[in-house]
């Protein structure tokens, strides 16, 4: 759907598009505001974003692509009576855009191979480590549907949120499949109980410390991170605890009951 209406599967942000980036201090109607860029400029893609403090005001930053930077920034400037010195502004060419986009997207997708080799030689069992990789590649795409659901503009941040989000999973994942495959005692059901209470204690704590960093932090770049770190953490425990305890479950008693 999303690339059907976008021709692009996710939301790209100015560092990963390209377009330019006015950053002053001056109270404003937000609704208003950019009422007026969109009157002025209808075929670009811009975004209005507040900077408060204990509830107040300090600050503006507005990102737009597909417009002219000088015409854009002067029409800010004439319609706040800006004076120089008030405002930033940075501008990133389309061309430099798309490869940082080009550069992250393939790290991401070498971490995502080198994680799938490391799990596959440490179990050198198919089904297992299948079920690992899926649970992760599972945990990236349900994450990217939900931020594009919910509009996020994924900037640079946003990419590396996604490969800290490889990391937690296959932390989850590798747990519960070295105490289902590695362990002997108890029955099959009662590895899967055991692993979970560790693996939630992990991930419950994990949720609480990125929750308190999104609702103290003032930046907008952790703000991304950490808001895709909670939807990945929770999608996580639905792949990892239902979707490959159910795969490790399957696989062992087959087994059992084949050998």
């Amino acid at each position: 759907m999303q690339v059907a209406n976008t021709g692009d599967f996710l939301n790209k942000g100015v560092s990963l598009k390209g377009g330019l980036t006015v950053t002053f201090e001056k109270e404003i109607v937000v609704d208003e505001f950019k009422s007026h860029l969109n009157n002025n400029f209808p075929e670009a893609d811009i975004s209005v974003r507040v900077i408060s403090k204990t509830g107040k005001q300090v600050g503006t930053i507005v990102e737009a692509s597909d417009a002219d930077p000088d015409n854009f920034v002067n029409t800010i400037v004439e319609y706040l009576s800006l004076e120089k010195g008030q405002y930033s502004v940075e501008v990133m060419g389309s061309s430099l855009g798309a490869s940082f986009f080009k550069e992250t997207f393939r790290a991401l997708i070498l971490a995502f191979l080198f994680m799938g080799v490391v799990v596959f030689l440490y179990f050198r069992i198919p089904v297992p480590s299948l079920a690992v990789i899926l649970s992760a590649f599972s945990d990236i795409v349900v994450t990217l549907a939900i931020v594009n659901i919910i509009g996020i503009k994924l900037s640079t941040a946003g990419i590396a949120a996604f490969l800290m989000l490889i990391g937690y999973s296959v932390d989850t994942d590798i747990l519960l499949s070295t105490r289902v495959l590695k362990r002997k005692e108890g029955a099959i059901l009662d590895r899967v109980y055991n692993a979970m209470k560790t693996g939630l204690t992990m991930s419950i704590t994990t949720l609480v410390a990125v929750t308190v960093a999104l609702i103290f932090t003032q930046s907008d770049v952790l703000k991304q991170i950490m808001l895709i770190l909670i939807i990945g953490l929770l999608v996580d425990l639905i792949n990892t605890w239902i979707q490959n305890a159910g795969i490790l479950r399957w696989y062992m008693e087959r087994k059992y009951k084949n050998g």
